[in-house]
C-alpha cells in the first residue's frame, strides 16, 4: 500500500519531463548495482547520465561528507568567505590543469556553470556574439538552451538570446563563420546527446587555431567527458590543446550537485569589478559537494585508475562488437552508444534490458542509439554480464 501511494504521489505532485517514465521506485544502491522496493537488483549501466562515475555508496566519499556535516553546511553567499572545502577542491582541480586554467567558480549545476561561462566570455571579450556546433546539448537555461544545436527541443521557448550561430561539428569548413565579433565558441570533446559522436584531432586544432585568431574564447563543455569518463581526466588532454574556459558538471560533484567554470586569473578577475558581484550564486560550491568532490578527484585522478578505464573501455566495446557483429559503437572511453536502424528498435533493447535487470538510455538527438556509461569502477565480470544481457535483449527485438 505504502508503494502504491508514493507511485501515485509521483504521478500527482512531482513534475514529470516525458510522458511515460519508467518509474522504478529505488530504496537503494550498492556500487554498481540500484535496488527497487521488491528488492531486485538493476546494474545501473548510466550512472545517473555520466555522474556516479564511482559507483553508489563509495565509502570514502560518504567519509568525507560525513566529516564535513559535523563541520558546517551552508555558511555565505559563494567566494565572501574562506570556507577549506572549497579551497581545496579549486586548489586540486587547478593542480591538475594546465597554468592557464587556475582559477575556479563553482556551480549548482553543469546549465548554471555554461551560463556563467557565457556571461564571463561577455564580459571579458566584450563581444556579444556566441558559436557552438549542431546537434549540441550545454543545458536547459534560457541561455544553455540558446546554444543548443537542435531546433526540436528549442522551437517551443523561442524567443531566445540573440547574436548566436552553429558550426558543423568535425567540419572544419564551418570554421570560416568565427570572426572577430565571436565572443566565444562553445564546444565538446565528445558530443553529449548524439550518441557519442568525438572530436576529431584536426578539427579540435583547426578550431583552437582560429580563436587565437580571432580574438575568441574556446570554451569545453566536459559535463559528461571530464572526470575520467573518456579514460583521461580530461577529455580536452587527448587533442593537445587547451580552452580558454572549461566546463565540468555531473561526476565533479561525486554524486552531489556541483558544477564549475574555470579560467585563467586574467579572464575571470573581471567578474569582480565595475560592476563587482558581476556573477553570483547562492549554493554554488557546497560545502557538502566539494566535500565530496575532493574525494572523488582523489581516487579518479590516480593514474593507475584512468588507465585501467581505458582497458574497461577497450574490453567491452570488444565484448559488444564480438556479440553482435556489424553492429554500429561510437564514443571514447566507457562512454558509448549503440546505433540501430531506429528509435523503435532502440526502445525496444532499452525495455529489454530493463526487463532482464539492466538500465541502459538513450539520446536527444540520436534517439535510435543505447547510451552507456556504466560506473567506471565496473570489473570486467559485470562488463561481461552486461554485455550478455545488452546481446539477449537485442536479439529479441
Amino acid at each position: 500500500m505504502i508503494k502504491n501511494n508514493l507511485r501515485t504521489a509521483f504521478f500527482q505532485h512531482l513534475a514529470q519531463t516525458c510522458e511515460a517514465p519508467p518509474a522504478i521506485n529505488i530504496s537503494h544502491g550498492e556500487g554498481c548495482f540500484l535496488y527497487d522496493t521488491d528488492e531486485r537488483q538493476y546494474i545501473d549501466l548510466i550512472s545517473g547520465i555520466a555522474v556516479s562515475s564511482l559507483g553508489h555508496n563509495n565509502p570514502e566519499i560518504l567519509k568525507a561528507v560525513s566529516e564535513q556535516l559535523q563541520q558546517h553546511l551552508h555558511v555565505m553567499v559563494f567566494g565572501e568567505y574562506i570556507l577549506s572545502p572549497q579551497v581545496n577542491l579549486a586548489k586540486k582541480l587547478a593542480s591538475l590543469l594546465p597554468a592557464n586554467l587556475s582559477k575556479v567558480y563553482f556551480t549548482n549545476s553543469g546549465a548554471e556553470a555554461i551560463e556563467g561561462a557565457m556571461k564571463l566570455a561577455k564580459r571579458f571579450t566584450g563581444k556579444s556574439e556566441f558559436i557552438s556546433c549542431k546537434n549540441a546539448y550545454h543545458g536547459s537555461t534560457q541561455g544553455a538552451l540558446s546554444l543548443m544545436g537542435n531546433e526540436t527541443y528549442k522551437q517551443a521557448y523561442r524567443p531566445l538570446l540573440p547574436n548566436i550561430r552553429h558550426i558543423e561539428f568535425n567540419n572544419i569548413e564551418s570554421l570560416e563563420l568565427i570572426n572577430s565579433n565571436t565572443a566565444a565558441v562553445f564546444t565538446e570533446p565528445v558530443q553529449s546527446e548524439t550518441g557519442y559522436l568525438a572530436a576529431d584531432t584536426e578539427f579540435m586544432h583547426k578550431l583552437r587555431k582560429k580563436c587565437y585568431e580571432c580574438g575568441t574564447l574556446l570554451v569545453f563543455d566536459e559535463a559528461q567527458s571530464g572526470m575520467g569518463r573518456t579514460g583521461k581526466l580530461f577529455g580536452f588532454e587527448d587533442f593537445n590543446i587547451t580552452p580558454d574556459i572549461l566546463v565540468l558538471a555531473k561526476a565533479v560533484g561525486g554524486g552531489f550537485p556541483l558544477g564549475a567554470f574555470i579560467a585563467s586569473s586574467e579572464i575571470m578577475d573581471t567578474l569582480g569589478s565595475n560592476p563587482p558581484l558581476g556573477h553570483l550564486t547562492t549554493f554554488g560550491g557546497h560545502p557538502i559537494s566539494c566535500a565530496a568532490s575532493l574525494a572523488a578527484l582523489s581516487i579518479i585522478s590516480q593514474p593507475d585508475f584512468l588507465n585501467d578505464v581505458q582497458r574497461k573501455a577497450q574490453y567491452f566495446q570488444k565484448l559488444i562488437t564480438e556479440m553482435n557483429p556489424g553492429q554500429k559503437i561510437t564514443g571514447k572511453g566507457l562512454m558509448l552508444a549503440i546505433h540501430f536502424e531506429n528509435e523503435t528498435i532502440c526502445q525496444k533493447a532499452i525495455t529489454n534490458c530493463l526487463d532482464k535487470g539492466l538500465i541502459a538510455d538513450w539520446f536527444l538527438f540520436a534517439p535510435n542509439a543505447m547510451r552507456l556509461t556504466p560506473p567506471l569502477i565496473i570489473s570486467d565480470e559485470l562488463l561481461y554480464q552486461s554485455a550478455v544481457i545488452i546481446n539477449e535483449s537485442i536479439k529479441s527485438v
